[in-house]
């Protein structure tokens, strides 16, 4: 697996990269926006040549790009899905442009009145057709788009393996979506992967619903909370209910050898608690024999 942290901005996107170079990262997560807000300037020529000049030098890959918290693709609110379609089509555009493999998003969040399946069904297809129509405004980009796992807060949609596959399922251009795996999201979904037995059984599960061939990235962070909590909070490597073992099959599993393994663990600006975990999880690394 290729390890790395989300990295700040600040400075220029170019700085993502030089910090997790700084902490000997493998590959990074930024935004390309600011994440509260709808408003995002146009990205200039200058920026994309000095970001792709820093990547060069540090070959950190893949990357992954994080959508707004505001997005949501399956909001019925007309005026709040229009903003929600074009700010995803304005990140798009300029992690195309910069050569940002994956385009990571949360499915959407349904109304709390609605909460039968049907109305659920319908809010997965609305988000598959949203994404459809994304994909042909950028049919020129290689930006894969991740359906990242919830934790099944509130009435957030992608807790479970099967909406991600009704998504994946109404999606015109296979090549372009994906998932990303959050470890501490799929706990507190319910997902147990913490001996050896249950973690082969989740993976054979996903397989058998949505297709490892779809998954392409990791978000590692252990969780603050229970199994099935459904309660999204982060912790760091080992230090939460999920445990060190849990991290020590994905880290050693031959099928992500290449996969992007993402830190979203809490952390000061000097990155310390990212270099922490980082070496937790290489520690867990197992030696080949020659």
């Amino acid at each position: 697996m290729r390890l790395g942290a989300h990295m700040k901005v600040d400075g220029g996107k170019f700085k993502a990269l030089e910090r997790g170079k700084q902490i000997n990262c493998e590959a990074i997560q930024l935004f390309i926006r600011n994440v509260r807000s709808w408003n995002s300037g146009p990205i200039t020529q200058k920026e994309i040549d000095k970001f792709i000049e820093i990547r060069n030098e540090v070959k950190i890959w893949p990357i992954l790009s994080h959508d707004s918290y505001l997005i949501n693709l399956a909001s019925i609110d007309p005026e709040k899905l229009e903003k929600s379609y074009n700010a995803l089509l304005d990140d798009l555009q300029k992690s195309s442009m910069l050569g940002i493999e994956y385009e990571n998003i949360h499915p959407g969040v349904i109304p709390k009145r609605d909460k039968d399946n049907v109305i659920k069904e319908e809010a997965l297809t609305q988000i598959a057709n949203q994404l459809n129509k994304l994909m042909i405004a950028t049919e020129k980009s290689n930006t894969i788009v991740l359906l990242e796992t919830t934790a099944g807060q509130g009435e957030g949609l992608g807790h479970k393996f099967h909406h991600l596959k009704s998504i994946i399922d109404k999606i015109e251009n296979k090549k372009r979506i994906g998932v990303c795996f959050d470890t501490a999201h799929s706990f507190a979904a319910g997902y147990d992967f913490r001996t050896k037995k249950t973690y082969n059984e989740m993976w054979d599960n996903f397989d058998d619903i949505i297709g490892l061939k779809y998954l392409f990235a990791f978000h590692l962070n252990d969780s603050l909370n229970d199994l099935g909590s459904r309660t999204d909070r982060h912790a760091h490597i080992g230090q939460g209910k999920i445990g060190k073992e849990a991290f020590g099959f994905l880290v050693n599993d031959e099928r992500f050898k290449d996969h992007p393994g993402i830190l979203e663990t809490p952390k000061e600006d000097d990155m310390k608690e990212d270099v922490m975990n980082l070496s937790t999880l290489r520690l867990l690394i197992k030696k080949k024999d020659n």
